[in-house]
């Protein structure tokens, strides 16, 4: 690894067991006033709410086994399905979910839903928390493809397809998918292969553009970070993600996981993410 290790780094051993999917998500309450207007009472008293961002190639399905958890916990948790189609209008889409939530809120994102969350967080002070799951941590000026090219190890390029769909204003964009008969290997190495190709099957293509787009915004700069490195990412280079968490001065641990770690290892990512919401107390 060319990053140094961060002072905040520990080492997380791979957890036995995959966990399935299928858990409903619950739905978010109806929108409030506004970002930083008065805060309505909150159902969970005394806890902010767990926001949850799904990234490239998945749904909200993915935080199933997590939002088990942190349910069990007493926690109130929203993972609402991110667009995928640009940067920008995603985290416009995000921040509209945040500005129906009352009191405070971790937010957490996974892989490109990092960069959603890094933007959508700019300038709402409810939420208290950011909490990156193998995920892009832009600065301002930087886009996803960048960051994933930074180091060596990403294998992406040679497993995903393109195809195309209509654009609103006429013509075609580009969006990108995980061949199925590589999806297991390049992005839940270590799941069953049942629930791999369940995962597969209902992956949720992203816009070319969506990772080319450069953000405008790095909440991560203002608001207390926390890491999770997945060491056997072939998705986002796992030197990358750790040079990343350095960066932010983000509370960092290191999971022996694939990209899709939120599915294969739960336990860590869910401790992980109520270390973030102990802080906020």
């Amino acid at each position: 690894m060319n990053a140094p290790i961060s002072r905040r780094t520990v080492t997380v051993s791979l957890l036995a067991g995959a966990a399935a999917l299928g858990t409903a998500v619950p739905a978010f309450s109806a929108p409030s006033a506004g970002a930083d207007g008065p805060a309505r009472r909150h159902p969970h008293e005394g806890r902010p709410t767990i926001v949850l961002i799904h990234g490239a190639f998945a749904d909200a399905s993915s935080w199933s086994a997590v939002v088990e958890r942190l349910q069990r916990r007493g926690h109130h948790v929203l993972a609402p399905a991110l667009p995928l189609r640009g940067l920008t209008s995603d985290a416009a889409y995000i921040g509209s979910v945040l500005d129906s939530v009352p009191g405070p809120i971790v937010l957490v994102g996974h892989s490109y839903g990092g960069a959603v969350i890094s933007l959508a967080a700019a300038g709402r002070a409810r939420v208290k928390a950011l909490v990156y799951i193998a995920a892009f941590v832009p600065e301002i000026g930087e886009s996803a493809l960048e960051l994933t090219d930074k180091y060596p190890g990403s294998t992406l390029a040679q497993a995903a397809s393109a195809q195309h769909y209509p654009l609103p204003g006429g013509g075609q964009g580009e969006e990108l998918v995980i061949r199925k008969e590589l999806f297991r290997e390049q992005f839940a190495a270590g799941v069953p292969v049942t629930t791999a190709q369940v995962m597969a099957a209902g992956q949720r293509p992203i816009a070319l553009a969506a990772l080319r787009e450069k953000a405008t915004a790095a909440a991560w700069k203002k608001i207390p970070s926390w890491y999770l490195v997945a060491t056997e990412d072939r998705n986002i280079p796992p030197a990358a993600e750790q040079w990343m968490a350095d960066r932010a001065d983000a509370h960092t641990i290191r999971v022996r996981a694939p990209h899709a770690v939120a599915v294969s290892d739960p336990s860590p990512v869910t401790e992980l993410i109520l270390n973030a919401v102990r802080s906020t107390r």
